[in-house]
């Protein structure tokens, strides 16, 4: 069984999106969160890279779906891997490559770990991140940190009921972004 990790572009001051977010609207005025993807140092390539290539499944909340247009109704953030959806509400028609899990985290995290086999699940969005925390069930989190200060938007982490100890493992910095690696420790 693969590992379960948050990988996320992330302002100083702890945005994953800007203002105004929501379908049609993608990241609201956040979109500098990815200036770095464009970016010539190769370690940030790198750095993308390892992370994609563990992945194979993404397991993402209900406003990162609505907020990403639904990834075309069947497909998902991740070029090849399949996407599970998490909602408390109705959900549209789902296809393709994806899943819709209604009862609760652990159960999305048990769907997604096993359409993952031996890779791992990526969590998208600040509440699935922030249940699977609570719930003890996240093993890494890289923060992508941007250099702005975004000044609103949505939170990478929700209010958590108790401290969340980390290790960190790796830091990959360059003028663009600074790669946070680090592993929950429980």
């Amino acid at each position: 069984m693969g590992k379960v990790f948050s990988a996320l572009a992330v302002s100083v001051d702890g945005y994953i999106t800007g203002r105004a977010p929501g379908p049609g609207q993608g990241l609201g005025d956040g979109g500098r969160l990815f200036d770095w993807y464009g970016d010539s140092d190769p370690r940030n390539w790198q750095v993308y890279e390892t992370l994609a290539g563990r992945v194979g499944v993404t397991l993402a909340g209900r406003t990162t779906y609505d907020d990403s247009e639904r990834f075309g109704d069947t497909e998902g953030p991740h070029p090849t891997a399949p996407l599970v959806v998490l909602s408390h509400r109705p959900a549209p028609a789902m296809g393709g490559r994806q899943t819709l899990v209604t009862t609760g985290i652990a159960d999305a995290v048990a769907v997604a770990k096993g359409v993952a086999g031996d890779k791992d699940v990526a969590l998208m969005g600040g509440g699935v991140v922030t249940a699977a925390l609570e719930a003890g069930l996240v093993d890494e989190i890289v923060l992508h940190q941007v250099p702005i200060l975004l000044g609103a938007g949505r939170s990478y982490f929700q209010a958590l009921p108790a401290d969340v100890r980390l290790r960190l493992v790796e830091v990959v910095a360059t003028p663009a972004v600074t790669h946070l690696h680090y592993a929950v420790e429980r």
